[in-house]
């Protein structure tokens, strides 16, 4: 008797458009973005970004909780937003900027073209996908089956993992690190944009 496969087979293909075109109108939005703010950001120290992105997760739970808001920006938009940061802080955290670019900033801030931002946003959005794909693989699309708020609550607690891991200046005993919590967050996000 042969076995049936848990899954179908055409379901990650659908899961990896789906994804695809999620992290494209991230992708859009933050091209736009570069263009009009040049690469300000980069004078954030990654805490800095880890706190923005607090700030975005809190809000959409905050409303999830209370069922209605007060300023138009919608929930899909706060997910974009948390997603461009991520690739951020990932970007910042590789980059590791020196004290020197930091007192420096003028120079700092010009030290990298749109070309190059854009690179480096694609490097980053790719080994998210990667990541998605093999946990994808492994946890055979449960995600499908989980709630918006779950995701916010994901997010939430990754985002306190990282606070704690900043706070303990970098150092894990058996944690995953950093950039790995950042893209947990990144696959968490784009997965609530689509269920959106």
């Amino acid at each position: 008797m042969s076995k049936q496969p848990n899954s179908n087979p055409n379901s990650n293909e659908k899961t990896l458009l789906e994804f695809d075109a999620a992290f494209e109108q991230c992708r859009e939005l933050f091209l736009k973005k570069t263009h009009d703010y040049g690469t300000a950001w980069r004078i954030l120290r990654p805490k800095s970004l880890t706190d923005q992105i607090f700030i975005k997760a809190k809000r959409i739970r905050t409303i999830e909780e209370l069922g209605s808001k007060k300023i138009n920006d919608s929930i899909e938009s706060e997910f974009i937003g948390i997603i461009n940061y991520c690739v951020m802080a990932l970007i910042q955290v590789e980059m590791q900027a020196s004290d020197k670019d930091i007192v420096n900033f003028n120079t700092f801030l010009q030290t990298m073209s749109t070309a190059d931002t854009m690179s480096l946003y694609d490097l980053h959005a790719e080994s998210c996908k990667d990541l998605m794909l093999l946990k994808n693989h492994d946890y055979g699309e449960a995600w499908r089956s989980m709630r918006i708020s779950s995701f916010t609550d994901l997010i939430l607690m990754k985002l306190l993992r990282i606070k704690q891991i900043e706070d303990n200046k970098g150092k894990t005993m058996v944690s995953e690190g950093i950039p790995a919590n950042y893209q947990d967050i990144v696959n968490y996000a784009v997965f609530a944009l689509i269920k959106l």
